[in-house]
């Protein structure tokens, strides 16, 4: 399990404090390449930490994402899945989406034509807008083999 300073140099300017369900959160989805849902991630949390909430682990994760530190994966019904982004280019990838079952598959295939549409995309809009874009995600939503 990584240190309790591991995340803080990634959070500073984000917000005003640094709190232990922030930290545990972060150290969890450092540990998987699964997709956790929210109640996933109250669920494993709440049996090491029992005084952390459901309310506490949804704004928690509401500000990691608006800290670019974690994915936001948006897979319909009104549930969301998070995982830890990664910084390193190796680790960048993308998701194709099951509309029936929820499962999420991560790909890096043709990455290098991907990130070269999207940097092309990215500079003629932010001239066009005046827009500085920070990120993006690239999400397909289909069906899976076993649904199909």
């Amino acid at each position: 399990m990584p240190g309790p300073y591991k995340w803080r140099h990634h959070f500073r300017g984000h917000v005003s404090r640094w709190t232990v369900p922030r930290e545990a959160l972060l150290n969890l989805l450092s540990r998987t390449s699964k997709h956790l849902s929210a109640k996933e991630i109250y669920a494993t949390l709440h049996s090491v930490y029992p005084g952390i909430g459901l309310t506490t682990i949804y704004r928690t994760l509401d500000l990691l994402a608006r800290a670019r530190l974690i994915n936001k994966l948006d897979i319909g019904e009104g549930q969301s899945r998070y995982e830890l982004k990664s910084d390193e280019k190796k680790d960048h990838h993308h998701h194709l989406i099951c509309t029936k079952c929820g499962r999420i598959i991560d790909y890096s295939d043709f990455m290098d034509e991907e990130l070269k549409l999207v940097k092309n995309t990215e500079r003629t809009l932010a001239q066009k807008y005046n827009f500085s874009v920070q990120d993006h995600n690239i999400e397909f939503y289909g069906l899976c083999e076993k649904c199909k």
